[in-house]
């Protein structure tokens, strides 16, 4: 199993203020700007030269990103690792042990593939596995 970076995902109570802060004050382009209703967020992914970040505003309260804010405010909430065979990776990984949020992969943002790592087992981080529309 080979993973990359793709992207790190902030949680932000506004997407106005973020954007003020990463487009306006800093420099940085939105590269794309996408809705996943499934999730119930609004995501803007900014160009950083590389791996990208992802600035996600709930667009209702029962989304995970609205219960995210509320309980712990604004900031960092997952790191984002691109497989090429999601559904291989997440067998590789129920066969470790490792406890999964997602035991199947569903829709995300930008038409990938995704499945949640548990972040009980992954040191206290929240893992998102990615599967791009045609592969890694």
């Amino acid at each position: 199993m080979k993973a990359v970076l793709d992207h790190v995902g902030i949680a932000v109570a506004s997407l106005e203020a973020a954007v003020a802060f990463y487009r306006d004050a800093l420099g940085l382009e939105i590269e794309v700007t996408e809705e996943v209703e499934s999730q119930h967020v609004r995501a803007h992914f900014v160009g950083v030269g590389g791996p990208a970040l992802e600035l996600l505003e709930a667009t209702s309260d029962t989304s995970p990103i609205a219960r995210f804010v509320d309980r712990r405010g604004p900031g960092l909430h997952h790191i984002t690792l691109r497989v090429d065979d999601l559904a291989a990776t997440l067998e590789r990984l129920r066969s470790r042990g490792i406890r999964l949020i997602d035991e199947v992969p569903r829709p995300g943002a930008e038409n990938a593939l995704v499945a949640f790592v548990h972040p009980a087992s992954a040191h206290g981080v929240l893992v998102e596995l990615q599967q791009k529309e045609h592969g890694g």
